[in-house]
């Protein structure tokens, strides 16, 4: 499958002109990475993503700036243009075993502080994640996932595994998007987020561990076939 290029239409509404607008704009270049817009293999200019913003290329560069000393994104020091670092064996194997010290801990953490709110908000994110994949969404099913996991870790009161988790996600978010591109939504279909749902309910700490554990480690096996098979 060809890769996923940022979606040209219909345009942003521009971020407001305001001291804050750097950090909207590098909330919304990171959401993009995260879901997936920003494809690995397509560069990116500065100016094509400030036109889509509706901003000057000033935050962009910043934003860029950072998101690059986090390892979501390559300048290329030739034409300035931006890319997503390609993902090498290597590396999909250390962001895997990152993922596996990081997530199951704040799905543990998170499951004494969960409240009927929360299971409430799990379930519809993951009615949302298997809509998404009976539909063939790439945009829906990539938001809702990525909604429904961390609204459990950012229950666990652990910031700073929480910030691991969000730069874990800004390196792999563009990869998942391709995975779900190759394997089609059947290959998607098995998660374990009502395992995780129920665990959390009973605040079941070992038990969301295990669950949050096999679904990183089934979806992280898809992508490592996918990587292997577009060798």
């Amino acid at each position: 499958m060809s890769p996923v290029s940022p979606p040209a239409s219909p345009r942003r509404k521009p971020l407001a002109d305001s001291v804050a607008v750097h950090d909207q704009v590098y909330d919304a270049i990171r959401l993009a990475l995260i879901t997936g817009r920003i494809a690995p293999g397509v560069g990116v200019s500065l100016r094509s993503l400030a036109a889509e913003l509706g901003v000057s290329p000033m935050p962009v560069r910043d934003a860029v700036r950072r998101l690059a000393a986090e390892r979501a994104l390559a300048i290329n020091p030739a034409n300035k243009r931006l890319s997503v670092p390609s993902l090498t064996a290597s590396r999909l194997e250390q962001l895997s075993q990152a993922r596996l010290w990081v997530e199951p801990e704040l799905a543990a953490r998170a499951a004494p502080h969960v409240d009927a709110a929360l299971v409430k908000r799990l379930r519809e994110l993951d009615a949302a994640v298997d809509e998404a994949l009976k539909l063939g969404d790439v945009d829906a099913y990539m938001t809702a996932n990525h909604d429904f996991h961390f609204a459990i870790y950012e229950r666990a009161e652990a910031e700073v595994l929480l910030a691991m988790a969000n730069g874990l996600w800004l390196q792999i978010g563009p990869f998942m998007r391709v995975v779900f591109g190759r394997v089609g939504a059947d290959g998607l279909a098995a998660d374990r987020h009502v395992e995780a749902t129920e665990a959390l309910k009973a605040h079941d700490a070992d038990g969301a561990r295990r669950a949050i554990a096999a679904d990183l480690s089934e979806g992280m096996d898809k992508m490592r076939a996918a990587v292997e098979a577009g060798r």
